[in-house]
């Protein structure tokens, strides 16, 4: 049976000059494609940004259950105000339910939305709440794009690849054909994840450097099955620290971008065979390790 998975964003489908999930189709056509041995469907993939309701609440979200999905990739792009309360608890009850999830976001306090999503959110520093526990890391890294502050990891250009270093012991996540995997796409200013400490299950398992100072910052958190307080058995989590790993624009500039950004974009990608595989197979990789029944 396939496994079904929901691609879902936190912004509106009218805010078509942003990242909605239109923006995601390279991602959304892959893992769509990928077969079994026998020739059927890995996944059956739904996408879709948020459509709230006359009460603010987003109706597939909401609701989310295992009846109808498998693994949620919450992609979180707001500043605030993407995800209601009765979101959050639908996200909460599918985690409980043993449901995959996959959080993201990015640079400052996109995302922050996901600090009422207990405690999924916790994976995710922000700027002006929930703040990286080391003081070292609350302050500009991305010196370039002014308009834009800490967490703020430059990783390199959008388009181009960075070099990842897996944490010992390497994750299944990160396991190549060949080995562990290298690359990861690029992006000018990456967001902040960790590891809760009320989360032993979780771990980084890959980080990388900043460009501008050179400074080591986590990529990946990954958090096991775990059986919570109550007795659910929850899901497996990956929080990742930005969603660019994922978009159109960083796997081809030419798919274009919102009318926002203005750093120019780099062609590292076009030229690197490797990091192209590298970035699909962590596609792959990701779909498998998240669903309720992998091993």
């Amino acid at each position: 049976m396939s496994t079904r998975i929901l691609l879902q964003t936190t912004l509106l489908p009218t805010d078509t000059d942003d990242w909605t999930i239109t923006r995601f189709s390279l991602l959304q056509r892959y893992l769509g494609g990928l077969k079994d041995g026998d020739g059927n469907p890995l996944f059956v993939v739904t996408a879709r940004d948020r459509t709230p309701d006359v009460e603010g609440n987003d109706p597939m979200l909401s609701s989310l259950s295992r009846d109808r999905f498998d693994e949620l990739w919450l992609f979180a792009l707001d500043v605030g105000g993407g995800l209601s309360e009765a979101d959050c608890a639908g996200i909460t009850r599918f985690h409980q339910q043993g449901g995959g999830i996959l959080t993201t976001r990015d640079h400052q306090d996109m995302g922050i939305s996901m600090c009422a999503l207990k405690p999924l959110g916790q994976f995710h520093y922000f700027h002006s709440r929930q703040n990286h526990p080391d003081p070292a890391h609350r302050d500009r890294d991305d010196p370039y794009t002014t308009s834009i502050d800490w967490p703020n990891y430059h990783s390199g250009a959008n388009g181009d690849l960075q070099t990842i270093n897996p944490v010992e012991p390497v994750h299944p996540l990160l396991q190549g054909v060949n080995g562990p995997l290298q690359y990861f796409l690029a992006h000018p200013h990456e967001g902040g994840v960790g590891v809760p400490e009320q989360m032993p299950q979780a771990r980084v398992i890959a980080t990388g450097k900043s460009k501008a100072t050179k400074r080591p910052f986590n990529l990946v958190v990954a958090s096991d099955r775990a059986t919570d307080a109550a007795g659910n058995q929850t899901g497996r989590v990956v929080a990742q620290s930005t969603f660019h790993h994922f978009v159109d624009y960083n796997i081809d500039p030419s798919l274009g971008c919102p009318s926002f950004v203005d750093e120019p974009p780099g062609q590292g990608i076009r030229a690197n065979p490797v990091g192209v595989a590298d970035v699909y197979t962590y596609f792959r990789n990701l779909a498998l390790w998240l669903a309720p029944d992998a091993a």
